[in-house]
């Protein structure tokens, strides 16, 4: 292959019933006897009787003909109550009433506890009913478990602030500051993050400090470790010992519709140690991260989690860690879909990370351009990746016949969008593997199979 230069440009009624009317009572019939013989009556006084219909009676009693009228009733006194006697009278018997439902409550819980736990009563099977059941347990001091798992797992997660420098030609020099949260791994000061809390210290020359619970006025200076971009993850260390490390968990039995609880610091450091409840909505989702080229397995839960909490921590309720804080869907279309990485990933990377603290590091001999970045070169109608600006003569590179103005846009089957990530890429073996090296040159795409070296030779 020859040398070329990347920078030319390629190309959802009844009606109602009459009421019964009273039917008149029959007269008793006069019987039949001899004829009387005629009498001349009597002479009579005249007199004023009282009328039958006064009575309204239907038939002839003597009584009744001289019974007087029947007096009138009299009218009832209509009685009046102050408004306080009202008042109290209406909270008497609310008082009441409340006291009799609690105890019908109480009473039927009882007696419906007493029948299901009556070993003689017969229940209906599964297969009777047509469809199975499950029995679900409610633990009583579900109310305080978020406090319990705070107690137990806030003292485990930290702030984490970067500053860096910028110099303005016109404004002079001033300072920004990047703040997240981190999580304490050991006791002897290993903090794990993501990577993108302290992006700023690794590509801009930031500084990091680290806020302990304990002490959040104090900041602890942090050196960077090692991170994996891919991953989004990232190692600090301080140099504090007996801290309280997090009890790690297992988020291979983590099951959709259990609790989850978010601990860190969302807004920054004035919101240190808030934490959010919620569930595990989903697993193993794929997404792209902002800094990495390559699909990563996320938990998805809707416990809040807003910026500044990335890095921390998401518990079950046992205080175990499952997952690292990493990202959140921001728009007004979405609530509540945050994302952590889990536990098992995090903890492989983040002993790879640890273990290689004092090991050699790899070697490859090459020169990366930060001009030309990704988006940089698609402008220019090239590949994504990074421009080689030169090769160290007997390096591992120039053996394997890498030469400058290459472009590399993977790294061991892997995508490389830009500088950082190449070398976090390179992080990942040690002297002496070797890895494929996918490069763009001159409109043709190739692999080179280099073997790598020892950064101190």
């Amino acid at each position: 292959m020859q040398e070329f230069n990347p920078l030319e440009p390629n190309n959802g009624s009844g009606e109602p019933q009459a009421e019964p009317q009273p039917q008149p009572q029959p007269q008793p019939q006069a019987q039949p006897g001899p004829a009387a013989p005629e009498q001349t009556p009597p002479q009579m006084k005249s007199y004023t009787a009282t009328p039958y219909d006064h009575y309204n009676v239907l038939y002839s009693d003597p009584s009744y003909a001289t019974a007087p009228p029947p007096a009138p009733a009299p009218a009832k006194q209509r009685k009046t109550v102050s408004l306080s006697a009202a008042i109290i009278t209406s909270v008497l018997v609310s008082l009441i009433s409340s006291v009799l439902a609690f105890v019908v409550l109480v009473y039927g819980l009882g007696l419906s506890s007493q029948f299901a736990n009556t070993p003689d009563q017969p229940t209906a099977s599964a297969s009777e009913v047509g469809h199975s059941t499950t029995n679900i347990v409610v633990d009583a001091t579900a109310q305080t478990s978020a406090e319990a798992v705070a107690e137990k797992a806030g003292p485990s997660v930290v702030g984490i602030v970067v500053t860096n420098e910028v110099s303005h030609f016109f404004y002079g020099a001033s300072s920004s500051a990047e703040e997240g949260s981190g999580i304490v791994y050991s006791a002897d000061g290993y903090i794990i993050t993501n990577y993108h809390v302290i992006q700023s210290a690794v590509e801009s020359g930031g500084t990091a400090a680290v806020y302990l619970p304990s002490d959040s006025e104090n900041a602890v200076t942090a050196t960077v470790v090692g991170y994996d971009v891919s991953a989004d993850l990232a190692v600090l260390k301080i140099d504090k010992t007996g801290l309280t490390p997090i009890e790690i968990g297992d988020s291979s039995a983590v099951k959709v519709g259990q609790t989850a609880i978010a601990i860190g610091n969302p807004g920054g450091m004035d919101f240190m140690g808030s934490v959010s409840m919620g569930i595990i909505s989903g697993l193993d989702r794929t997404l792209q991260l902002e800094n990495s080229a390559t699909e990563i397995h996320l938990i998805q839960t809707d416990a809040a989690i807003n910026p500044g909490n990335s890095g921390g921590a998401l518990v079950d309720s046992a205080g175990k860690l499952i997952g690292i804080n990493s990202a959140k869907i921001a728009s007004e279309q979405y609530e509540g879909m945050g994302f952590a990485i889990p536990v098992n990933d995090a903890v492989t990377i983040v002993e790879r990370i640890i273990d290689n603290i004092d090991a050699p590091k790899p070697y490859l001999g090459v020169e990366i351009s930060t001009y030309y970045d990704a988006s940089t070169l698609q402008m220019m109608g090239y590949p994504a990746g990074v421009v080689v600006s030169g090769v160290m003569s007997g390096s591992p590179a120039e053996q394997a016949g890498l030469q400058r103005g290459d472009i590399i846009t993977q790294f061991n089957d892997v995508a490389v969008t830009g500088y950082t990530q190449f070398n976090s890429e390179k992080a990942k073996y040690k002297p002496g593997d070797t890895v494929t090296v996918t490069v763009y040159r001159r409109g043709q795409t190739g692999t080179l199979s280099i073997t790598m070296g020892t950064a101190n030779e």
